[in-house]
């Protein structure tokens, strides 16, 4: 269900001596994105989320990245969760906000969540503890190997990734928590990460 990928890390160069066959498929390798990088350009205006000062508290803000991502849905799943209303956070207190990013599974989210991601990993984004990306599945069935794949690239720009099933319930109204294994995991994971104040690592 995590997955661990990093799209800025490129591939180690070849030796000299090195054939000129194909090279074996290369894996990333696992991220370590827990804070904006030097050298990151950041997205172009159009394609930034903006900023919203927030008032009241929360113990995570859940943000989507483009509208329908479920951002409302995921923050009702949570205790002490809020939406954000497609915005980074800001503070009146100043305190650096806990966020999680939301989007759908298809092309239009995933294109979204990686624009979102860059523009954090930029220093573009206010100044967030970041605790990763949840990409929600966008139609009933099995998502496309393609999709699947690119939604491992973009999350591998996030510190963490969870990708969730389609919940029919939630079609017809129903509010309950879904049963389903990857849900209870991603809930018991972000109730952890919320009230972890164990100091995360920074560049």
């Amino acid at each position: 269900m995590q997955q661990s990928l990093n799209p800025w890390v490129t591939s180690p160069p070849r030796p000299e001596n090195a054939s000129g066959e194909a090279p074996d498929t290369h894996m990333p390798p696992a991220a370590v994105i827990n804070a904006p990088l030097r050298g990151m350009i950041e997205p172009d205006a159009a394609d930034r989320l903006a900023r919203r000062s927030m008032t009241g508290t929360a113990a995570l803000w859940i943000t989507g990245v483009h509208g329908g991502a479920g951002e409302s849905r995921i923050a009702g799943l949570l205790d002490g969760a809020r939406a954000t209303g497609r915005c980074w956070p800001v503070l009146q207190d100043g305190s650096k906000p806990r966020v999680l990013l939301v989007c759908r599974a298809d092309m239009r989210g995933l294109t979204a969540a990686r624009s979102a991601l860059t523009q954090w990993a930029s220093g573009a984004a206010p100044e967030i503890d970041l605790l990763g990306l949840a990409v929600l599945a966008d139609a009933p069935g099995k998502t496309p190997k393609a999709l699947r794949d690119f939604a491992a690239i973009v999350g591998g720009g996030a510190p963490r990734l969870w990708t969730l099933p389609w919940v029919e319930a939630w079609r017809h109204g129903d509010t309950t928590p879904p049963t389903a294994r990857d849900y209870q995991r991603f809930i018991t994971d972000i109730a952890a990460l919320a009230t972890d104040n164990t100091p995360r690592t920074t560049h």
